[in-house]
C-alpha cells in the first residue's frame, strides 16, 4: 500500500510536469531529447513474471538503446488488477499485460479474455483464431470504440485446471468448493456448485493455507509449481475447462502514439517473443510435471461425466451470443473453428 501511495503521488507530479513541458516547448524537440519511460503492470506475480513477460521486457530495454525504457511492475503492485483498465485509460500507468476479463475492460468481447469455457483445446488454437480466423479484427474494432486505450494483440497461456486441497473425482466433489478463478470462468463453474472467490493474487497461497480457499482454477500445473500453489494444495484435476488462457497487451493510446514507429515495431516483436516462449514453456511443463512432479496427485472426472460440463458450455456460449452482435460473431467463429478441428481429427482433436 505504501508503494501504491508513493507511486500515485509521483504519477500526479509527473503528469503536471509533462503538461508544463508540453506548453513550454515544441513536441518534436521534447521527443527527440528525452527518453520515453513507461510503467507496465502485468497480471503475474514476480515468480511467474520471470517467464511470462520479464525476458521480453529486458530484451526490449536492451534493444531500445536508451531511447525508451519500460519499468515492469507485478500483480497488484501499483494498481489492483480489477482497476488496471481505468488506470491505464487515465494515464496513471502506461501499459498492461493481462486478460480483458480480469481488468474489467468496458468492451463486449472482454468476456472472451482469460478462460472462456471450451473455446480452445490447445495453446496453438489462440494465435490461429486471432491471426487466421479474424479475432484480431474483431478485437481492434471493439477497442476502437473505447477512448484512451489501444489493444496491441493477444497470445495464449496455459490451460485451466483445478488444484485443490481435497480430491476432485466427480462433479459432485465440486459443489461448495471455494475457488480462486477468473470472472467469466467463475460464472460458468458456479453452475456446478463452485463458489468463485476474488482475492489479490499475492494473497491466494495464504488463503488456501487458512482455509479461506479450497482450491484454485487459475492455471495449469506449470504455474501451480512455479508460483508455489503446489506447496499448499494436494491434488490436480486433469480435466480442464479451457485449453489456453487468452491474454493481451494494452497501452494508453496517447502514450502509444508518442512512441516512434521503430520502437513500436520493436515492442511488437518482443510481444511475439514472449508469446513464443510461453508456447514451449507451458507445453513442456504441463507434461513433465504431470509425469515427474512430486507435489500434486493427479485425479480425473470420467469422460462420460465430464461431457455434462462440455454440453453446458455450449449452452453458455449461446447465452453469451445473445449479449451483442459482436459476441454472436465470435461465438460463431468458435463453433466453426472447433467443428473444423474435429473433422481434421488427430492431432487437432481426439
Amino acid at each position: 500500500m505504501s508503494t501504491r501511495r508513493t507511486f500515485l503521488k509521483s504519477a500526479a507530479v509527473a503528469t503536471s510536469a509533462v503538461g508544463a513541458t508540453t506548453l513550454g516547448a515544441p513536441f518534436v524537440h521534447a521527443q527527440s531529447t528525452k527518453k520515453i519511460t513507461w510503467r507496465l503492470q502485468t497480471y503475474a506475480g514476480p515468480a511467474l513474471a520471470e517467464h511470462v513477460i520479464k525476458p521480453s521486457i529486458d530484451a526490449f530495454n536492451k534493444a531500445a538503446n536508451g531511447e525508451m525504457e519500460i519499468q515492469l511492475y507485478f500483480a497488484d503492485q501499483l494498481v489492483p488488477t480489477g482497476e488496471l483498465f481505468r488506470a491505464m485509460q487515465k494515464g496513471t500507468i502506461d501499459a498492461v499485460q493481462s486478460d480483458d476479463d480480469s481488468i474489467a475492460a468496458p468492451v463486449d468481447v472482454a468476456v472472451f479474455g482469460g478462460y472462456f469455457p471450451f473455446a480452445t483445446r490447445y495453446s496453438l488454437d489462440v494465435p490461429t483464431l486471432f491471426h487466421q480466423w479474424g479475432l484480431n479484427k474483431i478485437w481492434e474494432e471493439a477497442y476502437a470504440e473505447v477512448k484512451g486505450v489501444t489493444w496491441l494483440g493477444a497470445g495464449s497461456w496455459d490451460p485451466c485446471n483445478f488444484a485443490t486441497v481435497q480430491p476432485i473425482r466427480s462433479l459432485a466433489d465440486l459443489k461448495g468448493k471455494r475457488v480462486f478463478t477468473f470472472p467469466t470462468a467463475g460464472k460458468f463453474l458456479a453452475r456446478f456448485g463452485v463458489i468463485p472467490v476474488t482475492l489479490p493474487w499475492e494473497d491466494v497461497e495464504v488463503a488456501v493455507q487458512t482455509g479461506e480457499l479450497d482450491g484454485i482454477a487459475w492455471s495449469g500445473i506449470t504455474e501451480d509449481y512455479t508460483v508455489g500453489w503446489a506447496n499448499v494444495t494436494k491434488y490436480f484435476l486433469t480435466n480442464n475447462i479451457s485449453g489456453a488462457w487468452i491474454g493481451s497487451y494494452f497501452a494508453n493510446s496517447e502514450k502509444w502514439a508518442q512512441v516512434p514507429e521503430h520502437l513500436k515495431t520493436l515492442f511488437r516483436l518482443c510481444m511475439d517473443s514472449s508469446h513464443y516462449y510461453r508456447q514451449h514453456w507451458y507445453w513442456g511443463g504441463e507434461a513433465k510435471l504431470r509425469v515427474e512432479g512430486t507435489k500434486l496427485q493427479l485425479t480425473s472426472i470420467p469422460a462420460e461425466e465430464w461431457k455434462t460440463v462440455e454440453d453446458e458450455a455450449l449452452k453458455f456460449w449461446d447465452e453469451i451470443a445473445k449479449t451483442s452482435p459482436r459476441c454472436a460473431k465470435v461465438i460463431e467463429i468458435f463453433k466453426q473453428y472447433n467443428a473444423l478441428m474435429t473433422k481434421a481429427g488427430p492431432p487437432y482433436r481426439y
